[in-house]
Order: C-alpha cells, then sequence, then structure tokens
C-alpha cells in the first residue's frame, strides 16, 4: 500500500510540475516526490524540508494551515507564501473519503501556476490515495478490535481473535510478544487525560488499541531468539510513547506531560496477551504512582517485587491489608518515610543509610525514633519491619 501511495504522488509531481508531498490527517508524512523547476532546481522551503527530514510537520505549521479551513474544505485550497517565515506557496488538494478527510496532497506552486482545471486533473489521483487511506485505516481499526478481543475476559471471544488474526497473515497464533500499557499522568485537575496515538506511524504487526486510561500495544518480539525479554520491545515502545507525548498539552516550559509505561514479556503466543496485558496494567500502575517528576518511568512487571500485589486486591482491602492507622500518617510525612526507605534499602544499616541521606548518624537515629513513635513498630523487629516495607512499597498506590 505504501509502494501505491507513493506511485501516486509521484504522478501528481509529474501531472502539476510541482513538488508533491502527500500528508495523513494528523500531518505525518506519507510520501513525497521531488520535480525540478526552471533551470533544474528543485523548489524547497523550511516546512516541506522539516516534514521529509523530520516525517511529520510541526504543531504550528498544523495550526497555520488549518486555519486556512483546510480540514473542512472538499476544494483545493491555495496557501499563500510568506516571505518572513520562509514559506513558499502551495497549493493544498485535501485527500477526502465518503466526505472525510484522511490527509493532505500539497503542491509547492510560488509561482500560481496550477489553475483550477489542472488542479482538477488531479482528482482522479486524490480519490485513489483517499482509497488506500480509508483501507489503511480500516485495516488498523480491525486490528485494534482483534486486540480488544484479545484482552476480552471471555475465552470465546478471545479464541477467536487468535483465529482472526493467524488467519489474517499479520501475524501467527505462536508469535512471541511483549505487551505495553501507556498511561498518561493526569493534569492539573487530576483528571486523566485520553491517550492519543496513530497507529499509521508503527509497524502494521503491532496491535494497539486504546481504553479509557490507557494505550496497549502488543509487540512482535524477534523470532526465534533465546535471550528475548520485555525490554527488546522497547525501542518500538519508546516510539509509540513518543508519539503519544507530541500529541499532549504542554505546560509553560514547553515540557510534554509524562507517559509511564508498564511492560510485560514474553507472551508465548496470542493466547496469552490477555495475562500479559493485566501484568502489563499493574506495571504501568506502579510507574505512574512513583512518577513524582512527571517525566514517564518504565515499570517492567519482572521487576516489581512485592508490587505485584496490586494485581491481588481492590484498592480497599489492599489498603487495609498493608496501611495501619500509624503508617498512614507516615506516608504524609515525606522526610520520615525517605529515612525509612533508605533504611530498610539498606537492610537496617545506620552507616549506609546515613550515607545515602547525607546526614549524621545521630540525626538517623533521632529520626528513626520518631518513626518508631509514630508508626508503633519496633524496627528492630522483622515483622514489624516488613509492615512498614509494605506500606511504604504499597501505600502510595492506595492511600
Amino acid at each position: 500500500m505504501a509502494d501505491e501511495l507513493q506511485e501516486i504522488v509521484d504522478a501528481a509531481a509529474d501531472l502539476l510540475g510541482a513538488p508533491a508531498t502527500l500528508e495523513d490527517r494528523d500531518f505525518h508524512l506519507v510520501a513525497y516526490a521531488a520535480h525540478e523547476g526552471p533551470g533544474g532546481r528543485t523548489a524547497l522551503d523550511r516546512v516541506r524540508e522539516e516534514s521529509i527530514l523530520a516525517k511529520r510537520s510541526t504543531e504550528e505549521v498544523r495550526r497555520l494551515f488549518e486555519g486556512y479551513g483546510i480540514a473542512a474544505a472538499d476544494h483545493p485550497v491555495r496557501i499563500p507564501p510568506d516571505p518572513q517565515q520562509g514559506l513558499l506557496g502551495r497549493l493544498c488538494l485535501p485527500v477526502r473519503w465518503k466526505a472525510v478527510t484522511l490527509g493532505y496532497l500539497w503542491l509547492l506552486d510560488d509561482a500560481v501556476r496550477i489553475g483550477p482545471a489542472l488542479a482538477a486533473q488531479a482528482a482522479p489521483l486524490c480519490d485513489r490515495a483517499a482509497l488506500l487511506m480509508a483501507r489503511q485505516a480500516r485495516s488498523r481499526a480491525d486490528l485494534g478490535l482483534r486486540l480488544d478481543d484479545l484482552i476480552s475476559p471471555q475465552s470465546d471471544v478471545r479464541a477467536h481473535a487468535v483465529d482472526e488474526i493467524d488467519q489474517s497473515g499479520v501475524l501467527a497464533r505462536d508469535t512471541t510478544l511483549a505487551v505495553a500499557v501507556l498511561r498518561v499522568a493526569a493534569d492539573g485537575a487530576g483528571e486523566a487525560q485520553g491517550p492519543l496515538l496513530n497507529p499509521w506511524r508503527l509497524p502494521r504487526s503491532v496491535l494497539t488499541t486504546s481504553t479509557d486510561q490507557d494505550t496497549v500495544l502488543a509487540v512482535p518480539m524477534r523470532p526465534g531468539a533465546r535471550d528475548v525479554t520485555a525490554s527488546t520491545a522497547m525501542p518500538t515502545v519508546d516510539r509509540a510513547r513518543a508519539m503519544v507525548a507530541e500529541r499532549l498539552p504542554r505546560d509553560g516550559r514547553a515540557t510534554a506531560t509524562g507517559v509511564s509505561v508498564g511492560l510485560f514479556g514474553p507472551c508465548h503466543g496470542l493466547a496469552e496477551v490477555r495475562q500479559g496485558w493485566l501484568r502489563a496494567r499493574v506495571a504501568a500502575r506502579a510507574a505512574a504512582a512513583t512518577d513524582t517528576g512527571g517525566q514517564g518511568l518504565v515499570r517492567e512487571w519482572s521487576r516489581l517485587g512485592a508490587e505485584r500485589l496490586l494485581w491481588c486486591a481492590p484498592d480497599a482491602r489492599l489498603a487495609e491489608a498493608v496501611l495501619t492507622p500509624g503508617t498512614t500518617l507516615l506516608l504524609q510525612r515525606e522526610d520520615l518515610a525517605r529515612t525509612a526507605r533508605a533504611f530498610l534499602d539498606a537492610a537496617g544499616s545506620v552507616k549506609d543509610a546515613a550515607l545515602e541521606l547525607r546526614v549524621h548518624r545521630q540525626t538517623l537515629y533521632h529520626r528513626l525514633h520518631r518513626i518508631e513513635e509514630l508508626t508503633g513498630l519496633d524496627l528492630a523487629d522483622g515483622r514489624d519491619r516488613l509492615t512498614l516495607h509494605l506500606a511504604l512499597t504499597l501505600g502510595p498506590h492506595v492511600a
């Protein structure tokens, strides 16, 4: 399909006598074709160059061009030049299927050589591109539905999805996969923002879908490799995470909201994807809860340790199991909670904990005494230490 779209863009460049670029509706590059102008030179401006090099246009460019009404237009739209911004004049031919805009065919035309009659000759090319892009969108949507079915709680639905995916030729039923759950941090109002992902920019063999809070990926891993781990899928996961982050609102410092990742693998076959998703979802929850800097953490199920208990019970029951009135108060005192974590992580070594916290030993002894008073726990007792460690580890998820 990509080859056919490239052929359409090449044909448009030849027909209209201008450099052509095809982008999808999110301004991601699909194909481009050069065309030599007078003197054998190819016209190029900042927007076209950036689109080709970065495989997408910037949000600034998107806002500029959409301001001319291209998203709803059903006819060619001319964009005037802007010498101060280094922009040449161009013609936009919306690529539409059944009254829905799927993309844009751009022609650099600073000299306004392409008149209405010539532009009309490119309509069949735009129609063909629209049909192909619509089929691609439908194919992706169908695969997304199949992933929805793979993680369904109903065994018969999952079995049917395995058969359909296997028969489609996209993935064999015994494919080894990793499952990733991408979770967007809550915004300032405390509301989780829905993840945004354009699956066209990922390999077709990567299955994607979205839930209310998460984006889910099933990523095929290297076939036949004996050293396969979940981290093998990270290049694809990082690519997807960047795609989600680039579409999120930015704060005053122009930094993207963090996208945390939970990862599980390997799943030995499509039939194991649901279990992988359940585990990756727990890992994503752990990553989001511990991502205090908002940069987006990656947590693997295999390395969660006691945090796997998040899978075992609802928040209310888990809170009842791991929190006491004293440990709840401790979690509200970040200085003492940090001290307790350092002490327990150092296996009860006052020397090592003091070095980690960069405090004098007497200061540490004083803080440990305060922790015992606050929690009612004896830090010399192994069972009390376990209670404290579970509260520190799991408490932030349920408090």
